[in-house]
């Protein structure tokens, strides 16, 4: 198992002392252990089809700088601790990279300057108000439409061609070339070399998800970069573990403090797959998506995993209190840290209407000491349908620390 301990002892006493931060008051809460908080609570702040932020393309760099300092205010307010904020949504950048263009999600143009460098905006502002900064990025997504033609002329993709395919209406990098999966990796680096981040960030996007009567075309792909395996969803594993694997390497060289992580889909495999996986009857993302991400844990290629548990107390297929103990027994003896994705944005949906359910998941967690805290999809949701449960998540859970 690969190991940092240098840099899991200085990351643990940074998190520590940032729970100290001036402004941060360490009271008893009446469910939660009384003394400062080292645990994680984040929210993610999603940029592509302005979920978040901003709101809308095409706002003026004033505009966009005031609507994301309300967001990180609320987050303060919140008793959050740490922003995961999505700054490549779709092989585009929210920060002046020589490697792809700007987002149109930023400016409704792809390639057009917002007239600021929103991600140095970004990580100043977080760390200003004590939040840990993580930059969220989605690897190989290229574009949510399927015509290359609809990309700025300069753009990677259309460049290299035979570096993208077409899938569902999507365009995606090809995680089967090597080509492809080297700039992909250049492209996030850029950012991490050059940004106080604290933190680097993938979502569950790897191969795209499986639809209906639909096959990923890369089996010509396969064939002339498979060698040594004896069929393409081993190979396609390995495509995904490479770019792990690699990243973590290539991050912590390059900034040894800054923590990596990933936030895979919440099934790993179902025990009827393997054994060692998980009483559920759900999707896997080991044979769906092509993502191994208990082997991640295993091998310590990640400083910590936030699996998207985005499903209630008893539900019937993918029952949170059956997966949450799964993934603490997963990462139990190594050294990666676990954090609980939240699925925020289904409060008030079907199964999803009693207004403690977010709060018995804390409540559960905590009968698992592996659980290091929760990430809450997504912002908005916390002041709009989950306004009310997660109020009710403060009183519960967060009472042990005071925001400013």
């Amino acid at each position: 198992m690969t190991s940092h301990p240098s840099r899991r002892t200085f990351l643990g006493a940074a998190i520590a002392s940032a729970a100290l931060l001036p402004g941060l008051v360490a009271v008893a809460g009446a469910t939660a252990p009384a003394g400062p908080t080292t645990e994680m609570r984040g929210e993610w702040i999603s940029s592509v089809s302005n979920i978040d932020w901003p709101s809308k393309p095409g706002l003026s760099a004033e505009a966009q700088r005031a609507e994301h300092t309300r967001l990180l205010d609320q987050a303060v307010a919140d008793k959050l601790n740490a922003v995961f904020v999505q700054v490549r949504p779709t092989a585009d950048a929210f920060w002046p990279s020589p490697h792809e263009p700007w987002s149109h999600w930023l400016t409704g143009e792809q390639g057009k300057d917002p007239g600021y460098d929103p991600l140095e905006f970004m990580v100043a502002e977080a760390h200003k108000r004590g939040l840990q900064f993580h930059a969220w990025f989605n690897p190989y997504r290229v574009s949510m439409q399927a015509d290359p033609n609809a990309l700025v002329p300069e753009h990677p993709a259309r460049k290299h061609p035979d570096w993208v395919f077409a899938y569902n209406g999507k365009l995606y990098y090809n995680p089967g070339v090597p080509e492809a999966r080297a700039f992909v990796e250049e492209a996030i680096m850029h950012a991490v070399e050059n940004y106080d981040v604290d933190g680097v960030h993938l979502d569950d996007y790897f191969y795209p998800y499986p639809a209906s009567g639909q096959k990923i075309p890369d089996e010509e792909t396969f064939r002339q970069h498979g060698g040594g395996f004896d069929n393409i969803e081993d190979w396609r594993r390995n495509n995904v573990d490479l770019l792990v694997s690699e990243l973590d390497q290539r991050i912590h060289a390059a900034k040894p403090d800054a923590r990596f992580g990933i936030s895979p889909f919440g099934i790993w495999r179902n025990a009827s797959s393997d054994p060692n996986g998980s009483d559920t009857k759900g999707l896997e993302s080991y044979s769906a998506i092509y993502a191994d991400s208990r082997k991640w844990v295993k091998e310590g290629w990640v400083d910590y995993i936030t699996p998207q548990i985005y499903w209630q107390i008893g539900h019937s297929a993918a029952d949170y209190a059956v997966l949450v103990p799964w993934w603490a027994k997963t990462v139990a003896g190594t050294d990666v840290e676990l954090y609980i994705g939240q699925g925020a944005y289904k409060v008030g949906s079907e199964g999803w209407t009693d207004p403690g359910e977010l709060s018995a998941h804390l409540t559960l967690n905590r009968d698992h000491p592996e659980v290091k805290g929760d990430v809450y999809f997504s912002a908005k949701s916390l002041t709009g349908n989950a306004k009310d449960a997660y109020a009710k998540v403060v009183a519960d859970h967060y009472g042990d620390v005071h925001a400013r």
